[in-house]
């Protein structure tokens, strides 16, 4: 008989059902192999998977179900009251069912276990022992295909292994959203097959979806992981080692603000791959291919090792840690007496190396000069950050990913998703296809993101977001726009507003969300781009906010946190952001600056951040690898990449996320350094330990003191005229990031980079589409094959740090900027399909990287 049940206050209908003699009662709609999971019973699967749809392919799940008049596959059966089932373990016939259709698959398989990438771990292998025979009565000669077929530059196919099971093919087509993978033939023929000569490679001549932009995948590492047998193998693993022969270490994924567990597995001291880990809470068993791919980054021959100083003479040389801390403390202490010394910290931080930097800045150096934000950031997002993102996490009501997925409308603004966050990107779509999430997006253009989450489109030109969210937080905009739909789907009882990193350029923009959200009860999470970025606004790396969300002005969190620390005062007078210590810098106001993971050309303008920086007095790097910051420093000290270190990110969320040391090299973390360099100046920082650092952490005394929420006014919008247009840009996922940097084919499924354009601009500049079209400013120019796209008039896309388009670095400025925009002539040639344009300008190179450090990452 159904029954219904209470369960965490939700009425649950469930069934009884008897299963191998066993009663059981289980959630109504439960598939028959979810309860034998329930129970400890494991029955043999290959295409079965919990995150993927039932299809019943592979056939091995076969038990017998009582009044059935044959074995029923438990992947696809749902649990009824009063079933009786049997499995192989008290069924002879589940069992002989079984271990026919595991001859069955085996037929054409070659069995070539001793060569294959997936031997030692391969669920084929381990059931063809329990549900298989000893030998083998097929005797004809086995089905062969020419091995392998490259899926894509990481991903590759041995059809002759592949037993069909669809994982694959679902995974495309209802996870990720590229369904460019397929069963293709039929009967003996039938095999995994693609659509086209590359289907995971962006460029003129793969597949395109229905707005013209060609298919590729940031997910396909995953049908490697979910395989259930060695058809699909990773090209930077294959033939590099046996699965029994590797060290399996939990950890984070350094390369986003999602917060992706993952399983980083080495040998011998070296990394050979990474997987996606289990976290029903954040990723699922999902990542992205630049967070499985992209970790070889440090294991370049521009690894630092050894110290180095400056000489009198301008010489920088190698020395020894000892020498190096003492003229770091001397340098640092003379430069905070004559001028003071600001300190710029970068987004690969850990939640403790950004608590050292901040406590560094308090204690060592008197300051609140400390800025995490080296990208365009501003004062409206210094007083959001501290009002709407310090202190939040999901044990005080901060959003989360399940939040997500559950919304019955999600608003973005200043965030493109799948660029930017691949995880939540996941989760929206998730919720689009299963629980009917609308999702609404303002931006240029309806990114290949936006459409496959079934996303709406609010058009707007770059700097006018702001005045669409007052718009929308106002009365009724219009019976049937896509704006008064939006309207009154934010209104709706659990809807969200997901507000990027990229609204801090927008005046007024991040005050209209948070008005926005306070008109409509939706509810208000910030999503930035880069791993360590939140745990920042925790640790204290701004320059009104202290450590435990304290803003620097309230003189009660003042004195409480210096009795915390042991010191008799802190600095009360707000410190100076990013963009005001490089002014300082440059004018003489500042005599020093301690850079950690900084990158020039993440900022508007690098040419006037290296000038800054080069023209401070005292410039001390901790850095994992050299660029234009250590080559200019005067004192470099090494600090570990993640696998090296223990520590903590701070997800976008606000959930901890812990990791251990992966490789034991010696090397330290950027917190032990910053400690190392206070007790040479007499200064007992308890930094040493990333344990008693989270201590710490976790004792910071409570404080309620919230800041004044932002309230800034609109920017009035840009008025290009002809031959120009208002600039719109954002990151790619896969780009010139120089974490990617290493990872050799990890670039193979990169979006290529293009100017877009509405027809009627290109119209106006008299290009069609194809066509080479050049942005330019007084610094640069890039020049691009032209995409047109459906988006307002006058303004013009390109990617901020692709290859051909270094955005920052060539034109000098960012997005909502006027640029000038003209037609190089015809259409482009089929030897330029693979998307690489010209960038000229202030130290531009056809797109190469420009002394990047380990900071720019996205």
């Amino acid at each position: 008989m159904t029954v219904t049940q209470q369960k965490d206050g939700a009425i649950v209908e469930t069934v009884t059902l008897t299963i191998d003699g066993i009663e059981t009662t289980v959630p109504k709609g439960t598939l028959v192999i979810r309860a034998a999971e329930r129970m400890g019973i494991a029955i043999p699967r290959f295409c079965d998977h919990p995150l993927l749809e039932p299809a019943g392919a592979c056939r091995q799940c076969l038990v017998e179900v009582e009044g059935q008049r044959k074995p029923m596959t438990s992947c696809t059966t749902t649990c009824t009251d009063g079933m009786v089932v049997k499995t192989q373990l008290t069924s002879p016939v589940a069992k002989k069912a079984q271990a026919g259709q595991m001859e069955f698959l085996l037929i054409n398989h070659p069995l070539d276990c001793p060569i294959c990438d997936k031997g030692g771990e391969c669920p084929l292998q381990n059931q063809a022992m329990s549900a298989g025979r000893p030998d083998s009565r097929f005797v004809e000669e086995k089905r062969k295909y020419p091995t392998p077929l490259a899926i894509s530059t990481q991903v590759l196919l041995d059809r002759e292994r592949c037993v069909l099971c669809q994982r694959c093919t679902r995974f495309s087509d209802e996870i990720a959203g590229d369904p460019f993978i397929d069963l293709m033939e039929r009967g003996a023929a039938e095999q995994i097959g693609v659509f086209s000569d590359t289907p995971f490679l962006d460029g003129d001549h793969a597949a395109t979806n229905t707005a013209g932009d060609p298919f590729n995948s940031y997910y396909s590492g995953n049908t490697i992981q979910i395989c259930p047998v060695g058809a699909l193998t990773g090209s930077d693993y294959r033939f590099h080692s046996r699965p029994f022969d590797l060290v399996s270490t939990p950890s984070i994924n350094e390369h986003d603000a999602g917060g992706d567990a993952i399983r980083v597995d080495h040998r011998r001291g070296s990394v050979m791959r990474r997987l996606s880990g289990e976290d029903s809470a954040v990723n699922e068993e999902w990542i992205s291919d630049k967070t499985r791919f992209a970790f070889r980054y440090a294991n370049g021959s521009d690894r630092l090792v050894y110290p180095r100083v400056r000489d009198e003479d301008g010489t920088l040389r190698e020395t020894s840690w000892s020498e190096a801390l003492t003229v770091a403390a001397e340098g640092l202490a003379a430069a905070r007496d004559n001028g003071g010394v600001g300190v710029l910290t970068g987004g690969r931080v850990t939640v403790e190396d950004a608590y050292a930097y901040a406590k560094f800045a308090r204690v060592a150096l008197h300051t609140n000069d400390v800025d995490f934000r080296v990208r365009p950031h501003s004062a409206e997002e210094t007083a959001f950050l501290a009002d709407y993102a310090a202190g939040v996490s999901p044990n005080n009501g901060g959003v989360t990913y399940t939040d997500v997925e559950q919304a019955p409308a999600v608003l973005l603004v200043g965030l493109e998703a799948e660029e930017e966050a691949p995880s939540l990107f996941l989760r929206l779509r998730k919720g689009n296809r299963k629980h009917g999430l609308r999702l609404f997006s303002v931006q240029p253009f309806a990114s290949p993101g936006v459409t496959k989450a079934n996303g709406t489109l609010l058009p707007v030109v770059p700097g006018g977001e702001a005045e669409l969210l007052t718009a929308l937080a106002g009365d009724a905009i219009g019976p049937s726009t896509e704006a008064e739909q939006a309207r009154s789907a934010v209104r709706t009882d659990g809807a969200i507003i997901l507000v990027g990193e990229r609204l801090a350029a927008v005046p007024g923009g991040l005050s209209a969300a948070a008005l926005l959200a306070d008109t409509t009860g939706a509810r208000l999470a910030w999503v930035p781009r880069r791993a360590g970025d939140r745990g920042a606004v925790d640790a204290g790396c701004l320059p009104t906010l202290l450590p435990g969300a304290r803003p620097v002005s309230d003189l009660s969190g003042r004195v409480q946190l210096a009795s915390y620390w042991g010191v008799d005062s802190l600095p009360s007078a707000p410190g100076r952001d990013t963009a005001e210590m490089l002014v300082a810098a440059a004018t003489g106001q500042l005599a020093g600056l301690v850079v950690g993971g900084v990158d020039p050309g993440d900022l508007p303008d690098p040419a006037a951040a290296e000038q800054a920086m080069d023209a401070v007095g005292f410039l001390v790097s901790l850095e994992l690898r050299d660029g234009w910051v250590p080559q200019h420093a005067n004192v470099v000290l090494p600090v570990a990449p993640v696998v090296e270190k223990a520590g903590s990110f701070l997800n976008w969320e606000g959930r901890l996320r812990i990791f251990d040391t992966v490789l034991s090299t010696g090397a330290m973390a950027d917190a032990r350094v910053l400690n190392s360099i206070a007790a040479e100046m007499g200064i007992a920082l308890g930094t040493g330990d990333p344990r008693r650092i989270r201590a710490e952490l976790a004792g910071l005394p409570a404080h309620e003191v919230r800041p004044t929420p932002p309230s800034y006014p609109a920017a009035e919008l840009p008025k290009p005229g002809a031959g120009q247009a208002v600039l719109a840009s954002w990151h790619h996922l896969l780009d010139l990031g120089s974490l990617q940097d290493n990872a050799e084919f990890l670039a193979g499924t990169a979006r290529p980079a293009v100017v877009r354009l509405s027809a009627a601009t290109a119209a106006e500049i008299g290009a069609q589409d194809g066509a080479q079209v050049t942005v330019s400013t007084e610094r640069g120019a890039i020049t691009l094959p032209l995409r047109i796209s459906a988006m307002p008039d006058r303004v013009v896309w390109l990617p901020t740090n692709s290859a051909g388009s270094t955005v920052r670095r060539t034109l000098g400025t960012d997005a909502g900027a006027v640029v000038s925009i003209r037609t190089d002539g015809g259409a482009r040639h089929a030897a330029d399909g693979d998307g690489a344009g010209r960038s000229t300008g202030d130290g531009a190179g056809h797109g190469a990287r420009h002394a990047q450090s380990t900071e720019e990452d996205q």
